[in-house]
């Protein structure tokens, strides 16, 4: 990945309080490393699917010969 990859750009407002500015850095390293650790366990697999899957016509089942067709008549 490149350095662009890795930046994020949000936005961080202090509701309550007044936070120091050393305050404001170990928040920003906390999450950061959160979001980066979170980042890097929520891979997904790539799926696999072969070549006789792609091209293989979608096959019905086979109708079932042991229901009646007039059983809804009665």
């Amino acid at each position: 990945m490149s350095e662009s990859d890795d930046a994020v750009s949000t936005d961080l407002r202090i509701l309550r309080g007044d936070a120091t500015e050393e305050e404001l850095a170990a928040l920003i390293a906390v999450v950061g490393q959160a979001y980066a650790g979170e980042r890097e366990e929520a891979v997904a697999e790539e799926p696999h699917v072969s070549a006789w899957a792609r091209t293989q016509r979608g096959l019905r089942t086979p109708l079932r010969r042991d229901i009646p067709w007039g059983r809804f008549s009665g």
